[in-house]
C-alpha cells in the first residue's frame, strides 16, 4: 500500500506542475496576485508531494519489498541498512526520483527564499520550473515507474551493483544532482526575464548566488566522484576522462564562465545576451549529461541505464528545452549595445577569463560526443582519451592561469599596470623561484609540468595578495564575499598543483610477489606477507598484506582486498591506501599467478592537494552565499528594528 501511496503522490505532483505552470506563466502575463499567489503554493506543494514518494521508495528499500522490480533489482536482504537507503537512487529509476526530488526542492526554496524581485519575474521563473516539473514526472511515470509491482513477490533480491556498495554513494549522487539540476534556476532565470522582456543589473544580481549554490554542490559531487574512483576503482587514477566525467566537467565548466559573465552583467551592466546564453546552455549541458547516464550510448562504470527508449525520451526533453530556450533567445534577446573594454581593467580580464572556459567546454565537448555521432551514424568506432584531452587542455591552461590573478587587482571599467605590477611582483617572484628549485631538484620533470607548477604557484601568490588586500577591508560577516574570489582562486592553484606533482611523479611498481618478498618503491620498502581470506557483511575477501620496513610508518600494514559478492556474483578491487599531505602509499592485489600474487603499488606525491583544493574552490563559494544570507538576515533585523 505504500508504493501505491507514493505512486499516487507522484501523479498528484504532476497534477500541481501543470497547476504551477498555468498560474505562474497567466499570473505574471495579467499582474494577477492571486494566481501568482498559487504559482507559490504550487511549488512548496510540488515538493512535498514528491518528498512523500521519495519516502515510500526509501522504506520501501529499508523494509526490502522485494515485490517492486526497482527494489528486487537493485536490494538484497543481507545489505547492510546504509547501502539499502543509498541503494534507493543507486539505480536508474531512484536517481531520477532523486532528481525530480531535488529539482522541485530548488522550486520551493526559491518560492520562499526570493520576495524581493518584481511579482512577475518571480512568478515566470516559478512557470518555467513548473515546465521542468512536468516534463521529467511525465518521464518518471511513464517509462521509469519506480513503484512497479512484479506479477509474484520473490524472496530475495538481486542486490546492488558490487562497486555502488560504499559510504560514498550515499553523498556523491545528491550533490552531483543538486549542481546539475541548481542550474534549472539559472535556466528559469534566463526564460523569465526573455518572456519579461527586461534584463538588468538586478536580475543578474538576483540570479547569481543561485548559480553559485548551484556551482558548489557541482564542485563538490565531483571532487567526491573522483576520490570515489581513486580508491574504489584500483587502478590508481583520479580522473579518466570517462564520457561520464566530462559530462559533469562541461557545465562545471560553464556554470564557471557564468559565474564570471554574470559578475560583469551585475556590476557594469554589459556581457548581458552572453550570460543570458550561459545560462541557457548551462543547463542544457547539464541535461545531456543525464542522457549519456541513461540513453544505453556508452559504456560506463556511471550509467544507469541502457533502454534506447529512455534515451529518446531524455534527449526529447533535451531538444525541447535548449531548442526552445535558444530560439526564444533569439527572438527576445536584447538588442546588443556596442559594449567596449578598456584592456586594462577587470570587466577585460573577466572577458577572456569566459573565452577560454568557453574554449574548454566546447573542447570536452567535441572530444566526448564527436565518437558517439561518428557510431550513430555508422562511421568507425573510436575513442578519444587522455592524450587528446591533456594535449588541448595544457595550452589553454597556461595563459588561464597567468592572467586569473590580474583580474581582481585591477579596477572596473580603466587602470594602471604599474601598481599591479608592484603588487604582485613579490608573488611572481616567488612562483619564478619556487619552479627553478624543483627544476634543479627534480630532474626528468617534463618541461610543460614545470611551467604549470609555476603558473599554479603564481595563481597562489596572486589570491593571496588579493586576500590580504580584502582582509583589510573585512568589518563583519555580511563582507565575507570579499574572501570568496580569493580563496576558490587559491583552491585552484592547490588542486593544479596535485594534479600535476601526482602526474609527473608519480612511481609505479608491479610484480608478481611470494609471501615474505621485500618490495621497493622510490625510498619505501614493504614486505608481502600474502593473503588470508575473511568475511564481510555481505561478502568474502582475499585480503593481502605489505608491511611497512623502516621509516616513519615502521611496522604499519596496507591490506588491500578483493571482494567476492555471492548475491551479485560479482566482485570489487578494494585498494589500501597510506594517506599523507606529502604523498599516498597505493596497493592493489590482483589475480593469483601459480604460487605467486600479482602485487600493483603507487607512490603519488602531493596528489591529496587535488581534492584539498576543490574542497577550498567550495569554501569560496559557500562564504560568498554566506554574505548574501548575512546581508539579507541584517536587512530584516534593521526593518524589524
Amino acid at each position: 500500500m505504500i508504493a501505491e501511496f507514493g505512486h499516487f503522490a507522484l501523479v498528484c505532483a504532476l497534477c500541481v506542475c501543470l497547476v504551477q505552470v498555468g498560474a505562474g506563466l497567466a499570473g505574471a502575463r495579467s499582474n494577477s496576485a492571486d494566481l501568482m499567489r498559487v504559482a507559490d503554493m504550487s511549488a512548496r506543494a510540488q515538493f512535498g508531494l514528491v518528498l512523500i514518494a521519495f519516502g515510500a521508495l526509501t522504506y520501501s528499500f529499508v523494509v526490502s519489498d522485494f515485490s517492486l522490480a526497482v527494489v528486487h533489482a537493485n536490494s538484497h536482504i543481507a545489505k547492510p541498512l546504509v547501502y539499502k537507503i543509498a541503494g534507493v537512487w543507486g539505480n536508474h529509476e531512484g536517481s531520477m526520483l532523486l532528481w525530480v526530488l531535488i529539482l522541485a526542492l530548488y522550486g520551493a526554496a526559491f518560492s520562499w527564499g526570493e520576495r524581493a524581485m518584481p511579482s512577475s519575474l518571480h512568478a515566470r521563473i516559478l512557470g518555467v520550473q513548473g515546465l521542468m516539473g512536468i516534463a521529467f514526472l511525465v518521464f518518471l511515470v511513464l517509462t521509469s515507474n519506480p513503484f512497479a509491482r512484479l506479477d509474484t513477490a520473490p524472496f530475495e533480491g538481486r542486490g546492488l551493483t558490487p562497486i555502488l556498495q560504499d559510504p560514498a554513494l550515499a553523498a556523491h549522487p545528491p550533490l552531483l544532482y543538486a549542481g546539475y539540476v541548481g542550474f534549472s534556476i539559472t535556466f528559469s532565470f534566463a526564460i523569465a526575464a526573455l518572456l519579461e522582456g527586461k534584463v538588468d543589473r538586478a536580475w543578474a544580481r538576483w540570479m547569481r548566488p543561485w548559480t553559485l549554490l548551484a556551482w558548489v554542490f557541482l564542485t563538490l559531487g565531483i571532487a567526491l566522484g573522483s576520490y570515489w574512483a581513486y580508491y574504489e576503482l584500483g587502478w590508481g587514477g583520479f580522473w579518466f576522462w570517462d564520457p561520464v566525467e566530462n559530462a559533469s566537467l562541461m557545465p562545471w565548466l560553464a556554470g564557471t564562465a557564468l559565474l564570471h559573465s554574470a559578475l560583469v552583467a551585475e556590476r557594469r551592466g554589459t556581457l548581458i545576451n552572453w550570460t543570458l546564453l550561459l545560462a541557457i546552455l548551462t543547463f542544457a549541458l547539464s541535461l545531456a549529461g543525464t542522457f549519456l547516464v541513461r540513453s544505453g550510448v556508452l559504456t560506463s562504470v556511471h550509467a544507469f541505464a541502457n533502454d534506447p527508449a529512455r534515451g529518446l525520451f531524455i534527449l526529447a526533453i533535451l531538444a525541447l528545452f535548449t531548442g526552445g530556450g535558444l530560439a526564444l533567445f533569439g527572438w527576445r534577446a536584447p538588442a546588443s549595445s556596442n559594449e567596449k573594454f578598456q584592456p586594462v581593467s577587470r570587466e577585460a580580464l573577466l572577458v577572456a577569463n569566459n573565452i577560454f572556459l568557453a574554449t574548454a567546454t566546447v573542447t570536452v565537448f567535441i572530444g566526448t560526443i564527436y565518437p558517439l555521432a561518428l557510431d550513430a551514424i555508422g562511421g568507425p568506432k573510436i575513442s578519444v582519451g587522455a592524450p587528446y584531452f591533456n594535449a588541448v587542455f595544457a595550452p589553454l591552461t597556461i595563459p588561464f592561469l597567468i592572467m586569473l590573478p590580474l583580474g581582481p587587482l585591477l579596477a572596473w571599467r580603466n587602470d594602471s599596470l604599474s601598481p599591479l605590477v608592484t603588487r604582485l611582483a613579490p608573488a611572481a617572484l616567488a612562483a619564478i623561484l619556487i619552479t627553478l628549485g624543483l627544476a634543479m631538484t627534480r630532474n626528468g620533470t617534463p618541461l610543460l609540468a614545470l611551467v604549470l607548477l609555476g603558473g599554479a604557484f603564481w595563481l597562489i601568490g596572486g589570491a593571496l595578495t588579493d586576500m590580504g588586500q580584502r582582509l583589510r577591508r573585512l568589518q563583519n560577516l555580511t563582507q565575507t564575499p570579499l574572501l570568496s574570489a580569493p580563496v576558490a582562486h587559491a583552491g585552484l592553484g592547490v588542486m593544479i598543483i596535485g594534479i600535476i606533482t601526482a602526474t609527473a611523479w608519480r612511481q609505479e611498481l608491479v610484480v608478481a610477489a611470494t609471501p615474505g618478498d621485500v618490495l621497493q618503491i622510490g625510498e619505501k620498502t614493504l614486505r608481502f606477507d600474502g593473503v588470508r581470506e575473511r568475511a564481510g557483511p555481505n561478502y568474502t575477501s582475499e585480503q593481502g598484506r605489505l608491511v611497512y620496513i623502516g621509516g616513519a610508518h615502521e611496522g604499519n600494514a596496507l591490506l588491500p582486498e578483493r571482494r567476492f559478492y555471492e548475491a551479485e556474483r560479482s566482485q570489487t578491487t578494494e585498494a589500501a591506501i597510506t594517506t599523507n599531505l606529502a604523498g599516498h602509499l597505493y596497493a592493489v592485489i590482483g589475480e593469483p599467478v601459480d604460487d605467486k600474487r600479482v602485487v600493483r603499488i603507487w607512490y603519488h606525491p602531493f596528489v591529496a592537494f587535488i581534492w584539498i583544493g576543490a574542497l577550498l574552490m567550495a569554501l569560496g563559494g559557500a562564504l560568498g552565499l554566506a554574505g548574501r544570507v548575512g546581508r539579507r538576515s541584517h536587512a530584516v533585523s534593521g526593518a524589524r528594528a
